[in-house]
């Protein structure tokens, strides 16, 4: 069946996506732009980022490491060459690929996981807002995790830090909410994007079976016996940031085809 086309009911709008150079962000970056918004693509791979901008005529890009704050006014200026920012999709994130036990983890890599995945969602969301109060209107959505949602064994910086994304999307909530605006989270089952993959590599190499089992394994955890596609979670964040999700404000909405019951 062909999917339904999307509407031009963002037209006029400029949105920012981090890491737009793949996966989820990339999906989402071109279901902005089909939508009909001017759209901001940063990532740290500025030849990726070039690819995904030559898809399509309303998407602009800009390579930063948003886990540098100094990286967020680059970013910044770069939306504002485009119009006024008022959409922000935080999908740039760093994968559980680092799993070990609570025991033996390192600081190093609880760190660098919260710089990405926690400090660069703050930073974004502080550096918005003021956008956002000026306009009356506005629609940021935090890609999370299912592991946001509930424990998971060796993956305590990845689980810790896309709990505290819900937390940080909540209190956002509340802020910019008297503004016309509304924060959002989705929490993606699993997704086979190339992060996924490194972390599928790792389960495969531990557990002595091929990345393809692996993959099986994690399917049959879904009533569909079947991974989401980064498309699938694309419309739900896109959907989000439409007017037609006005009422929807402060939500972690799971998308992960029934795999949580």
């Amino acid at each position: 069946m062909t999917p339904p086309r999307d509407g031009q009911d963002l037209a006029g709008r400029v949105a920012i996506v981090t890491g737009a150079s793949s996966g989820i962000g990339e999906a989402t970056a071109m279901a902005l732009a089909r939508r009909g918004a001017k759209v901001l693509a940063t990532g740290r791979d500025q030849r990726r980022l070039e690819a995904v901008a030559q898809k399509h005529a309303g998407i602009a890009f800009c390579a930063a490491d948003l886990g540098e704050p100094t990286s967020t006014e680059t970013v910044f200026a770069a939306a504002r060459r485009l119009g006024v920012p008022t959409i922000l999709i935080c999908s740039a994130g760093l994968p559980g690929y680092i799993d070990q036990p609570i025991a033996v983890q390192s600081y190093e890599a609880w760190r660098q996981t919260m710089r990405v995945n926690l400090d660069s969602p703050f930073l974004m969301s502080k550096a918005i807002a003021p956008s956002i109060e000026a306009e009356g209107w506005g629609r940021i959505v935090y890609v999370s995790s299912t592991a946001g949602e509930v424990g998971a064994p060796s993956m305590a910086p990845y689980c810790a830090s896309k709990h505290g994304l819900i937390g940080l999307m909540r209190s956002v909530a509340w802020d910019i909410g008297a503004y016309n605006a509304t924060a959002n989270a989705v929490c993606p089952g699993w997704v086979r994007t190339e992060m996924a993959e490194r972390n599928a590599l790792q389960d495969a190499e531990r557990r002595g079976l091929s990345v393809d089992e692996v993959w099986r394994q994690r399917a049959m955890s879904y009533p569909r016996k079947s991974v989401l596609t980064a498309d699938e979670v694309a419309r739900t964040i896109s959907f989000l940031a439409s007017d037609a999700a006005q009422g929807i404000n402060g939500e972690a909405i799971t998308v992960a085809l029934g795999g949580m019951w």
